[in-house]
């Protein structure tokens, strides 16, 4: 993963996890590093971000804790190159992430590709809260039957409870929050492949400091100590 590299693996990992994880602009970490007598351009962090932000991701989701049953979905805005584009996400009862879906457009193509994803990786939900949006009832009811017409258990499956209500759903605005926060200080993004790696990377350290993954000999290891387990099983 980091052989051939002219930094060591933890200059690089310190920067990646920096920028994820705090108000940090890529000038910033360029001059923090200055202060701590490594030179390294401001673009070179960035593409440490983008190749090793996905990588770090995969590593996660092999430790990822499973969700409960009933999730809240919604999407939130984000800016690129000027123009709003679409973050969807979901939590669980817990307020554990349950998955995300970076999207140009906010359709109903795009909603099914999150809510498939989502079935994909943890299984149907009993309940999803949403917000007033048809376009995501229209696609949690197609994913959901699906999911049902697929399933080969000979069960009576029951189609998921979509209970439809803004109020109910500050769950997941309130995590919302927490994404913004660290997507702020970026003042918008320059192209929508690389929105879409930062982005992950965010939501990874998000899922990081609310527990989410297993560890086998530190049950509560810090953000640092979780990016070296990750980086150690390469």
């Amino acid at each position: 993963m980091f052989k051939g590299r002219h930094f060591d693996q933890s200059v690089i990992l310190l920067c990646v996890r920096w920028y994820l994880a705090y108000g940090l602009s890529l000038r910033d970490l360029k001059e923090m590093m200055t202060e701590r007598g490594i030179s390294v351009d401001h673009s070179t962090i960035h593409r440490w971000v983008v190749h090793f932000s996905p990588l770090l991701l995969e590593r996660f989701n092999q430790r990822k804790r499973a969700v409960t049953g009933k999730w809240h979905a919604d999407e939130t805005y984000i800016k690129v190159r000027g123009q709003w584009m679409y973050l969807y996400r979901a939590v669980d009862s817990a307020g554990d992430t349950v998955e995300f879906w970076f999207s140009e457009h906010r359709d109903l193509p795009a909603a099914k590709r999150f809510f498939s994803k989502a079935f994909n990786r943890h299984g149907r939900p009993e309940r999803v809260v949403i917000d007033g949006s048809q376009t995501n009832r229209e696609a949690l009811v197609s994913c959901d039957t699906t999911c049902r017409l697929q399933d080969r258990s000979r069960r009576k499956l029951k189609p998921i409870r979509i209970r439809q209500s803004q109020y109910l759903n500050n769950r997941i605005e309130q995590d919302h929050r927490r994404i913004k926060r660290r997507v702020g200080p970026i003042l918008g993004f320059k192209s929508f492949a690389s929105a879409a790696v930062t982005l992950s990377g965010i939501e990874m350290v998000h899922m990081m400091r609310k527990r989410q993954a297993r560890y086998a000999y530190n049950p509560t290891p810090s953000l640092a100590e979780q990016f070296d387990i990750l980086a150690a099983s390469f």
